[in-house]
């Protein structure tokens, strides 16, 4: 299913999923996946009504707009290519 297919409860749902998904990639310390799967569920999440927005649980809002900026926001440093940081360690 497309995520334009996506409308009402079925997009809320998407989005919920979305967030736990970020949310165990977290819990698993795999920044990378837990990155682009939080960048999906805010695209999904901002296009959400404000009323839409209201269903979704709070716990998951909060660590979707609060707790995950403070470490993927755009006033980070961008992930860097895993060769690149493999050049990295051995030079150090």
């Amino acid at each position: 299913m497309a995520q334009d297919d996506l409308t009402g409860d079925a997009l809320i749902k998407e989005v919920c999923r979305r967030i736990r998904v970020a949310r165990s990639y977290w819990d698993a310390h795999n920044n990378a996946a837990c990155r682009g799967e939080r960048d999906r569920a805010l695209a999904l999440y901002n296009t959400l009504t404000k009323e839409q927005k209201a269903k979704i649980p709070e716990v998951l809002r909060v660590w979707l707009r609060y707790r995950s900026e403070k470490y993927f926001g755009a006033h980070r440093t961008p992930p860097q290519p895993k060769q690149q940081a493999k050049r990295r360690s051995k030079s150090s």
